[in-house]
């Protein structure tokens, strides 16, 4: 999606904790703060001496968000009507709106502001316009394919009121449990007993596979497996990325992209009960989106202490959160889709197939780490060298090896100061996400996991995060960040997916 040119003296921000090995890196929420600088002036809100903005006579664009148990809604400070940066207001309305979606999904798009404003974005987020994806994604993310994503221009007083339904799950691993972890590279499974883990595996498989029977039959091959670590199996937890029914129906899982959608409606929607069934018989069965375990996962750690956002860095950037009382907010959390860098040269992915750029896909996962591999020094096969086609695709298989082939460089004292860069870029990139997530939720706590996080790398990518709080962003700097040990970096969301089902 391209910027406009009038756009870019408003949006394009360099950092002052600078990515080095992504020099051009322009993070969202440096653009957001500096375009309301621009909007203060342009209104006569902006103090030149105190440097910050005033109660003033704002032009406003509003907007809200309906989904099935609940709303969002939002309120940007937008140029005048006639201004010549007003194209600077309906780019990052665009993004802001596309942020909002995929952390909480709508069903429809309602839009109060501006005339030229509004119409632009009527015409974005229509089925040929640039949030294309997002517009044909909804319908499927809410389940309900068959209703097309609506856009509306409305008044003041049609916008619908905000409102969140919070979500209570099991945090409790008695008995005897299977759980298991769907990503994009492996399948991980656990056996727990009592909260004892007694059995953990990772399995890789092939997620582009478009048959639903090798899918069914990867992840009940290796449930068999722990299960045979148990006595007895009393319940089944999982999560999965995308969007997971009341009933643990898959409504939208990108972990099964290439099955046509007609076979997806007939044997993947329901495939998480007939694996539990299959493998356990008719126990109880609960299966939620793999950021909202990472999430549980991080309550559970830090003893039932809220405002924690949970990430999970693994083969894309699965993320959650749970409020003050622990308890996950009832939205999507895909916080993959969300776009990190305004820079215009910044990379595509092959998700949105070319259609955005900057998206944190390819920012807080392994896509993070491999896209820079070849300028840290690491000696990767040709095909792993971004942006080789056989790196620019869905298929993980061979972001998985390289971020092995980058573990191992920092093993090498030969080659490590210079491996050292990527991840002090990663952690430039996760720094700056973080500051952008606290526009709207209320953090006091981060959990980091996921094989990105292993190791020294690791270590330093969060200590250079924390360096992006405390530089540019000390409002939030008292944030706590959390890991654990490398294993349940590896497992840990399995582990709190055993506890979700509640037992007779």
């Amino acid at each position: 999606m391209t910027m406009p040119p009038g756009a870019m003296k408003h949006l394009l921000v360099r950092p002052a904790v600078p990515a080095p090995l992504d020099p051009n890196f322009s993070p969202v929420i440096l653009a957001k703060r500096q375009y309301l600088k621009a909007v203060a002036q342009a209104s006569g809100a902006w103090d030149g001496i105190l440097g910050t903005i005033l109660k003033g006579s704002f032009t406003y664009l509003e907007w809200a968000l309906p989904r099935a148990d609940g709303c969002a809604r939002y309120k940007l400070p937008v140029f005048p009507e006639g201004h010549e940066d007003i194209d600077a207001s309906i780019y990052l309305a665009g993004v802001l709106i596309q942020e909002m979606i995929w952390q909480r999904s709508a069903k429809s798009l309602l839009l109060c502001g501006p005339a030229k404003i509004c119409e632009a974005l009527a015409k974005d987020f229509s089925v040929d316009g640039k949030y294309s994806f997002e517009v044909t994604s909804m319908p499927n993310v809410c389940g309900t394919p068959d209703s097309p994503f609506e856009v509306k221009i409305v008044s003041e007083a049609e916008l619908p009121e905000a409102k969140d339904t919070p979500q209570v799950c099991g945090k409790s691993a008695n008995g005897c449990r299977l759980a298991f972890d769907l990503g994009k590279s492996d399948i991980k499974t656990v056996a727990v007993k009592d909260e004892e883990v007694v059995y953990s595996k990772e399995t890789e498989w092939d997620v582009t596979n478009p048959d639903p029977d090798y899918h069914f039959k990867a992840v009940t091959a290796a449930l068999k497996l722990a299960k045979e670590k148990l006595p007895k199996v009393d319940a089944v937890g999982g999560s999965a990325t995308g969007t997971l029914g009341a009933n643990n129906e898959a409504t939208w899982c990108d972990i099964f992209p290439n099955v046509p959608p007609a076979v997806y409606k007939q044997k993947v929607v329901d495939i998480f009960q007939r694996i539990a069934k299959d493998v356990a018989g008719d126990v109880p069965l609960k299966v939620i989106n793999d950021g909202e375990v990472t999430a549980l996962a991080a309550v559970q750690k830090l003893g039932g202490k809220g405002n924690i956002m949970g990430i999970s860095m693994g083969s894309s950037e699965g993320a959650g959160y749970a409020n003050a009382q622990g308890n996950l907010m009832g939205w999507i959390n895909e916080l993959c889709y969300v776009k990190l860098d305004m820079n215009p040269e910044a990379p595509t992915d092959p998700w949105t197939k070319g259609a955005h750029t900057g998206m944190s896909h390819m920012y807080l996962g392994q896509r993070g780490a491999t896209k820079l591999a070849a300028k840290a020094g690491v000696k990767v096969p040709a095909n792993y060298v971004y942006p080789h086609p056989e790196m620019c695709t869905i298929k993980h298989e061979n972001h998985a090896q390289c971020l092995k082939l980058i573990q191992k460089a920092m093993e090498d004292p030969a080659v490590r100061p210079q491996v050292e860069q990527l991840y002090v870029t990663m952690g430039v990139y996760l720094g700056y996400a973080l500051a952008q997530y606290c526009e709207f939720y209320s953090i006091d706590h981060v959990m980091i996991l996921g094989r990105v996080s292993k190791g020294a790398g690791g270590d330093i990518m969060l200590n250079t995060a924390k360096k992006v709080l405390e530089t540019e962003f000390p409002e939030y700097a008292s944030m706590q960040f959390h890991t654990a040990d490398d294993h349940f970096k590896a497992v840990g969301q399995c582990i709190a997916a055993a506890a979700l089902p509640t037992l007779p």
